[in-house]
């Protein structure tokens, strides 16, 4: 199993983190280790000051599959959630300002936090689809799939020209706007739409 992620899908986001908006899928990975395993604490690193929270759609890869066309993307996934893809944002930037690769501060132990999944069905819209973010009960990321600046049947076809695709694999598909610092005692809960998918405590 493997996590691939996508960087600035959402163009608001891109602005506020100074970015350019890509002309094609921005793609790194995360390690199997950095998945946070159901019902395990998750703990504030120590190596950072700056840990920062970015909500996102994931979908589970359902069927193995190498260069795909984006119109039978959909036969390889089947399923949706929320997931948390934390961020050490100071040590982000250091590397970057060093023009580093900046693995550390995005594939650590734990770092990808994943719901609970929703298997596709015909009355789903994968091109609108509402999800949030709420800090201890206040709503601070909103965002839907229709905003994307690649849809997920163009991610999922992007990513398999490059990276063979197997079942059991998840995809990050990009955080909108309003990213931001989270710390120890806060509470986090993922929806889409209105059902709670994911809780977590920062300890």
């Amino acid at each position: 199993m493997k996590i691939i992620c996508v960087g600035r899908n959402y163009a608001a986001h891109a602005k506020e983190l100074g970015n350019d908006i890509p002309d094609e899928p921005v793609i790194f990975m995360k390690p199997k280790s950095a998945l946070l395993q159901s019902h395990t604490p998750f703990y504030y690193p120590e190596f950072t000051n700056e840990l920062h929270y970015e909500c996102e759609l994931v979908i589970r890869v359902s069927k193995n599959g190498k260069y795909i066309q984006e119109r039978h993307a959909g036969n390889y996934y089947n399923a949706v959630t929320v997931g948390i893809d934390f961020t050490a944002r100071d040590i982000q930037n250091d590397l970057i300002s060093k023009g580093l690769p900046w693995e550390k501060s995005k594939a650590f132990d734990n770092s990808a936090a994943v719901g609970k999944f929703i298997d596709f069905t015909p009355d789903i819209n994968k091109k609108n689809i509402n999800f949030s973010l709420s800090k201890n009960k206040e709503i601070v990321q909103q965002g839907n799939s229709g905003s994307m600046i690649f849809g997920i049947d163009s991610i999922v076809s992007h990513i398999s020209n490059y990276f063979s695709l197997n079942i059991g694999d998840l995809i990050f598909t990009g955080t909108p706007a309003g990213v931001d610092e989270c710390v120890v005692g806060d509470e986090l809960e993922a929806y889409i739409d209105k059902q709670l998918l994911l809780k977590l405590d920062i300890k």
